[in-house]
């Protein structure tokens, strides 16, 4: 069978070898798959790899669930904006526009007062995000052309 060569990154076997992209990580966690559950089992494919055997289940759950697709790598981190929701954006436009003057430290102590887990720096992100800031007066006096 095939083993799959991780310093030249390449499937070799008897007859030759088949070189695959080097950053092509679906094809090295499929190879990883492949030798762990038909000729190294899934410790030594994992310590080959680098990877933990409880990742390597990992890989191999989504594979079996959803085929080659499921190997591509997935964005991490949140997938929604659970801090700044609808519902606290149209909070902070209501108390801007209530109080023009009111700072966001002070807009984002009025929300967590009403039970919102919000921080002053979302605040001023969605001040900013929605062009919400105060006019500043420019001292400088305009030159009239002439």
């Amino acid at each position: 069978m095939p083993q799959f060569d991780l310093q030249s990154c390449a499937f070799v076997g008897q007859a030759g070898s088949l070189p695959v992209p080097q950053n092509d990580q679906v094809i090295q966690r499929f190879a990883m798959l492949l030798e762990g559950e038909c000729d190294l089992g899934p410790k030594v494919a994992a310590e080959k790899f680098g990877l933990s055997r409880t990742r390597y289940f990992q890989l191999r759950q989504q594979f079996q669930q959803g085929g080659s697709d499921a190997l591509l790598p997935q964005k991490t981190g949140p997938k929604t904006n659970y801090r700044r929701t609808d519902e606290i954006v149209r909070q902070v436009i209501r108390h801007r526009f209530l109080d023009p003057d009111a700072s966001a430290e002070v807009i984002a102590q009025k929300l967590v007062q009403c039970g919102a887990a919000i921080s002053v720096r979302s605040v001023q992100r969605i001040i900013q995000d929605y062009a919400l800031q105060k006019k500043t007066v420019s001292t400088t006096p305009a030159v009239a052309a002439g």
